[in-house]
């Protein structure tokens, strides 16, 4: 399948360097666990939001051995599991303590005395902290604040979130003078965190994209990492990774809406406990010897194509999620392509529009040989048409479109 040649931002080669030596595992099983008790549990006296008491259960179940760990909770796991090792962790945002869609709920309120609780914080191994601060909605003032504060504490794991992706657009002058070219420009080194809710679910075009696509048009000469982790292991693994890298850099993480919730996204607590960060996740349900085609996605997108993979029992498709866009994975992609035919189709896939997303700098990759693969496979496209605009401001037209890409993707 031939594509016309372009440019596109630098790719840079794979590795990220790996944290120092992880605790025995054991270690971090326990404070996992340690963590569960803390997020289960309040103060004697206590009286939360009766709503609240169902997410508390689930978190004790959680550290008896029960059930799946959903989006959030593996957040938090992160959060707990740092500040017990003495890592200050901090969270600024728009509501971001109960958390834009009411995932969070890292601050507990009292309904009868209005006293508060945040559990993180009692579980901190002092001096560290765990904070959590409601920001007003003043996206420069706010990014421009906590970058400051993490190249003044790079101790520090600090995260700034978007209520909506899209609203980083309010922070783009801070975006573009300090994130992405601070180290060049003055040698000065950052590791803050950027939290942008991203995913085509029929809102509009206002809360629908974070700008993927612009977040890779700055990367080059290794200045930010960009992820977008599919699952709520991949996301605890990614925030320890980058509380703990020795070499500091900005990271720019697209996190999810609707998979906060979706029972497809849910991840043993031994996976966890065990492993690290993988930038390629491969396909454990696919047989290589029969797939005909490969699909790569990110993100939402990998749910909702495996769901229609099952539906549609096409046992001949692989699909490969790509959890880190910048530094580009080429070579994990190039020994996960090993598995497959040589012959197999190589198909993008993803829900922004063509001139959007990650489909011209993941092409771009390709035809710059950062993926070391012998059948010099090139991948073709499945996606919307360009648009002018993120997405449509109807959620029928967003559903038509979104039958129309799953079809065009597996057939």
């Amino acid at each position: 399948m031939s594509l016309e040649a372009g440019t596109a931002p630098e790719a840079a080669a794979d590795p990220v360097p790996d944290p120092p030596e992880a605790a025995p595992e054991q270690d971090l099983e326990a404070a996992l666990r340690r963590t569960l008790v803390a997020l289960g549990s309040v103060p004697a006296g206590f009286t939360p939001h009766p709503k609240l008491l169902p997410l508390l259960e689930r978190r004790r179940q959680l550290a008896a051995g029960e059930g799946q760990v959903d989006w959030a909770t593996a957040e938090a796991l992160a959060f707990g599991t740092l500040v017990q090792a003495g890592t200050p962790v901090r969270l600024s945002g728009q509501d971001v303590a109960r958390g834009t869609f009411s995932q969070r709920h890292a601050r507990l309120w009292d309904v009868r005395t209005l006293a508060e609780h945040v559990p993180l914080d009692v579980l901190a191994a002092r001096p560290a902290r765990f904070q959590v601060f409601d920001s007003l909605l003043s996206e420069f003032a706010v990014l421009g604040f906590e970058y400051g504060y993490s190249v003044a504490r790079p101790e520090c794991l600090t995260l700034w979130e978007a209520q909506f992706g899209d609203f980083a657009n309010g922070a783009q002058v801070i975006i573009d003078n300090f994130l992405a070219s601070a180290l060049s420009k003055w040698n000065q080194a950052s590791g803050l965190v950027l939290l942008l809710p991203h995913g085509y679910e029929g809102q509009g075009p206002e809360h629908s994209s974070g700008r993927l696509e612009r977040f890779l048009q700055l990367c080059a000469e290794d200045n930010l990492r960009v992820c977008q982790p599919s699952t709520p292991a991949s996301w605890f693994h990614l925030l320890r990774r980058q509380a703990r890298v020795p070499r500091k850099r900005p990271l720019v993480v697209f996190t999810p809406k609707s998979l906060l919730r979706r029972p497809s996204c849910g991840s043993p607590l031994a996976a966890l406990a065990r492993g690290r960060f993988e930038p390629v996740l491969e396909d454990p349900g696919a047989e290589p010897a029969q797939v005909r085609r490969i699909l790569l996605a990110s993100g939402k997108l990998c749910h909702d194509l495996l769901a229609a993979r099952e539906e549609r029992r096409a046992g001949q498709l692989a699909l490969l999620r790509l959890e880190q866009c910048y530094p580009f994975p080429g070579q994990a992609l190039g020994r996960a392509l090993e598995r497959y035919p040589a012959d197999a189709e190589l198909v993008w896939a993803q829900e922004e529009p063509r001139n959007q997303g990650a489909w011209s700098f993941v092409r771009s990759a390709f035809l710059d040989g950062l993926v070391p693969d012998p059948g010099r496979r090139l991948p073709g496209y499945a996606g919307r048409p360009a648009a002018a605009a993120t997405a449509v401001g109807s959620a029928r037209a967003h559903q038509e479109e979104q039958a129309q890409l799953l079809r065009q993707a597996l057939e």
